[in-house]
């Protein structure tokens, strides 16, 4: 759930940075998905971290 949360996190941020630099449609896109795809990684080693921390 954690990671799902900050992949659209990230991807609503990207696409923000995208649309303040003034690109278009494909630029804001591609930002999203690569800020989506960077905070889903964040997020997946957070759940699993998270996931071993409380399983003790």
């Amino acid at each position: 759930m954690i990671a799902i949360g900050l992949a659209l996190l990230g991807a609503v941020i990207g696409g923000l940075t995208a649309r303040k630099r003034g690109g278009n449609r494909k630029d804001i896109a591609q930002y999203a998905t690569g800020y989506g795809m960077a905070f889903l990684v964040v997020g997946m080693i957070a759940t699993v971290m998270l996931d071993r921390m409380l399983s003790l």
